[in-house]
């Protein structure tokens, strides 16, 4: 995509986004990217480089909470290349501009695979975590979250101070159901979009990439910003191949005019 183009996806992504009144952003990890994180899949991904984590992560959980907990705990002090990476992650102009878009009453919520914290702490407030919260612990008896820097670490597991459930980290697990919360949270959003915007991700792992194709049916337009081609390109009404922090202060701009 040369410069006209991408001017041209990029007006035509303001129009949309002026003209609609509930739109909603479904947000993948080559948000976080922007923001020295880095992904999970892809040529330099962490998973294609040291492999995917073991596929029983919840089941281990379930047997024996406290071992997990202790393994958590130390792999956190040995930290990885992953989880030093998201301590010291900042916003990138990707998350300020959908911030902005909030703000500015265009953007009505967030839908993010990401468990990185990098919405909130560029200050969107209409946010689901489908896939958790890496600074957050939930409980699995209430459902209830809280800061894991609050939680008290001293008797593994950490209980619940409202009902006295085990507490697990917020991240969803493979093989852990999604919390029913967030998961019902989505499906409204999708059903409530009169636009879908698809933002740094690859589309590939569901239910997540299911709430796009799901506003589509309905009638919604989809958007798609990202650099390369992704599953959901061919039913994308406007392709910005750009990187989000490129992208969205642009279209920020022309909303502004």
């Amino acid at each position: 995509m040369d410069e006209h183009e991408l001017d041209l996806a990029i007006r035509r992504t303001a129009e949309f986004i002026r003209t609609s009144k509930h739109v909603v952003a479904l947000v993948g990890a080559g948000l976080s990217a922007e923001s020295g994180i880095p992904t999970f899949r892809g040529k330099d991904g962490i998973w294609t480089k040291f492999g995917e984590p073991t596929i029983d992560g919840w089941e281990l959980f379930r047997r024996d909470p406290a071992a997990w907990w202790e393994n958590a705990i130390l792999a956190r002090e040995e930290g990885s290349e992953f989880s030093v990476a998201i301590e010291i992650a900042e916003p990138n102009a990707g998350h300020l501009g959908m911030m902005e878009l909030e703000e500015m009453g265009r953007l009505a919520h967030i839908i993010t695979q990401n468990v990185d914290n990098l919405h909130q702490k560029a200050g969107s407030k209409a946010i689901t975590e489908i896939h958790g919260n890496r600074f957050k612990v939930r409980c699995m008896n209430c459902g209830g979250r809280d800061l894991l820097s609050r939680t008290r670490l001293e008797q593994l597991p950490p209980l619940c101070g409202e009902c006295g459930g085990v507490l697990k980290n917020d991240t969803v697990m493979f093989g852990e159901p999604i919390p029913d919360d967030a998961l019902r949270e989505c499906y409204r959003q999708s059903a409530l979009a009169d636009l879908f915007l698809v933002v740094g991700t690859s589309a590939v792992v569901y239910p997540a990439a299911d709430f796009p194709v799901m506003a589509k049916r309905r009638g919604a337009p989809l958007i798609e910003i990202n650099p390369e081609p992704t599953a959901l390109s061919g039913l994308a009404d406007v392709v910005v191949r750009a990187a989000a922090g490129v992208a969205l202060p642009r279209i920020v701009a022309l909303l502004r005019a």
